[in-house]
């Protein structure tokens, strides 16, 4: 049998029929192969299409990104919990204890703060290109196509790092956990029950793995709000022990503990801890509906996590000293964790242990997150050229199956858990990619405002657009230029974190740096690619986006926009902002 007639026979009614009636364990097999319908391209429009082999490296990523096998099963619940699911982790629970240190109470509502304002500019950008373009790979497509396609591909190799090597991390993050209660068993036997758990969770079905990511984020949210209220009647002086509290740690030891330093290093915590936010770009070849799914999430997704991190790090300023020995000195994650400390401060028993299942949560949803993002990120690059093709590879279920299996594997690395090296590995594997969440937030509003320049350069405005960034170009400049200060004033503190020059300490930081800058270079020396910019005039603007009935579109759009005036301005405000 030909492959041309194999695929017309798995496209076939009786073939369909036959897959339904499979048992459990046969559709679950069945799920492996190819899909058994691939038109997921028919509703894309492209410019005029010569021979495949003529095409140059950027149509053919433009070309490959807008073909897509993945199911668009994600709804605007799904695209939220994931996102929550991959930035409410240890950021929150564990590392702000160590920001506290260094930069006490006032440093961390800062930094927070400012990372916070930089996310939105971005989240709202990426919204407006991935509603024009529901590619695979999102963001790490659009620097490809918009700024140049060395920068995508050291961006997007940058980026897959950071998720390959968070699983890895997670999962010894969790083990660590366990030993809170257990010391006596070896890490390596927790890391291989949590390795089991995720791998099950991402063999999954994607609209089951979604579910999971619902259930397990709806879970640390839960907590969050009980701590809200448990912070709250804390500081009042409702607790067994301490009294009365205040303001009191704000006085005494202070707000800033190393001064405008001490802001800078809050930083990078900051961004780590927003990091995952973005994967709702990530998501928008599998979402049904971009143009009303994808604006709603990504704001909504901000201002849950915004408000889960102000809120609680404000709180958290108020209970715990940024002097307290425990921040950084400890033997389980929840013995560190700012938010164990202040309940043992409390004299409350029980919730010590109770916190620290919530803490495991975190850590297990996040790995679960950085298992999706990864296989994502590595078919995007593999679609776009810029990865071996294999990796492109998406079965039955919409699983990009070879990516995952990648990912996973770099996931065994966790076993070195109990090594007496673990630390100084898992040190410089994290240095890998410390830097790539800002990175990749620089792209993703550089991108923005380069396809607004081709836009105007094509003689185009945004009335072809379904969805318009509320901040514009100017929003997603500011994003750049805050993004670019967040690297210049963290050099500065990891080159100097005394008083003289450490080699060490700043690679520790910046050697996510050296290795984005070197995957440029060799790209450009691989592909002999010499311009800084693919020109506005030449971008491609089309390939990619959805086939729309524009004056239909226009239509809709005035008849939502007339609804909306005939609201509240409560509700008007909530649609612009929420």
């Amino acid at each position: 049998m030909s492959d041309i007639e194999y695929s017309n026979s798995l496209k076939s009614p009786a073939t369909e029929t036959t897959h339904k009636r499979l048992n459990h364990w046969e559709r679950f097999k069945d799920s492996f192969k190819p899909p058994l319908e691939s038109d997921s391209s028919s509703d894309f429009r492209h410019a005029d299409v010569r021979d495949y082999k003529d095409l140059t490296d950027i149509e053919k990523a433009a070309l490959n990104s807008s073909k897509s096998d993945m199911k668009q099963e994600l709804t605007q619940r799904h695209l939220m919990m994931i996102a929550i699911g991959g930035s409410v982790g240890t950021g929150l629970f564990v590392n702000s204890g160590g920001a506290l240190n260094t930069g006490g109470p006032a440093a961390l509502v800062i930094g927070w703060s400012i990372i916070a304002t930089m996310m939105l500019t971005t989240a709202i950008a990426l919204g407006e290109m991935c509603v024009t373009f529901p590619v695979t790979g999102g963001f790490t497509t659009y620097a490809t196509r918009f700024i140049d396609p060395s920068v995508g591909f050291a961006m997007g190799w940058n980026y897959a790092l950071q998720w390959l090597i968070l699983l890895p991390l997670e999962l010894v993050a969790a083990a660590i956990t366990i030993q809170y209660w257990r010391e006596d068993i070896n890490s390596d036997v927790w890391v291989a029950v949590f390795f089991v758990f995720i791998c099950v969770l991402n063999m999954l079905d994607v609209k089951y793995y979604a579910e999971s990511e619902v259930i397990l984020s709806m879970i640390k949210i839960i907590a969050v709000l009980g701590f809200f209220i448990l912070g709250i009647v804390l500081i009042c002086g409702g607790g067994p022990e301490g009294g009365y509290i205040g303001g009191r740690y704000w006085h005494d030891p202070g707000a800033f503990s190393h001064g405008f330093k001490g802001v800078c290093s809050v930083f990078v915590t900051a961004a780590f801890s927003f990091a995952g936010t973005e994967l709702i770009g990530m998501t928008a070849a599998e979402t049904s509906n971009p143009r009303k799914t994808i604006p709603k999430a990504a704001k909504q997704t901000f201002w849950l996590v915004t408000g889960i991190y102000i809120v609680t790090l404000t709180l958290i300023g108020c209970l715990v000293p940024y002097d307290d020995d425990r921040l950084l000195n400890g033997d389980s994650y929840a013995s560190v964790s700012p938010f164990v400390i202040a309940i043992e401060n409390a004299g409350i028993k029980g919730l010590p242990s109770l916190m620290n299942v919530i803490i495991l949560i975190a850590i297990l949803s996040v790995a679960n997150s950085s298992v999706y993002a990864s296989s994502r990120v590595l078919a995007s690059l593999a679609d776009i050229g810029h990865a071996p093709k294999f990796l492109s590879y998406i079965d039955r279920t919409g699983r990009p199956l070879y990516a995952t299996f990648v990912t996973l594997f770099i996931g065994l690395l966790s076993f070195i858990a109990a090594s007496d090296k673990e630390d100084e590995v898992f040190l410089w594997l994290s240095a890998l990619s410390g830097l790539s969440t800002i990175f990749a937030w620089m792209c993703i509003c550089f991108s923005h405002v380069r396809f607004r320049r081709a836009l105007q350069a094509q003689g185009r405005n945004t009335d072809e657009l379904t969805y318009v960034a509320q901040f514009g170009v100017w929003g997603s400049l500011y994003g750049v230029g805050m993004n670019f200060l967040v690297i210049a004033g963290q050099f500065w503190v990891a080159l100097f974190p005394g008083s003289s020059a450490d080699a060490k300490s700043f690679f520790e930081v910046f050697l996510s740096l050296c290795i984005f800058i070197a995957f440029y270079v060799a790209h450009k020396i691989w592909k002999r690619n010499w311009t800084l910019f693919i020109r506005a005039e030449d971008m491609d603007i089309d390939t990619g986006r959805k086939q729309v009935d524009m004056e239909l579109l226009k239509q809709e759009i005035l008849i939502e926009k007339q609804e909306l005036a005939s609201k509240p301005i409560y509700i008007r405000f909530f649609h612009i902002w929420c």
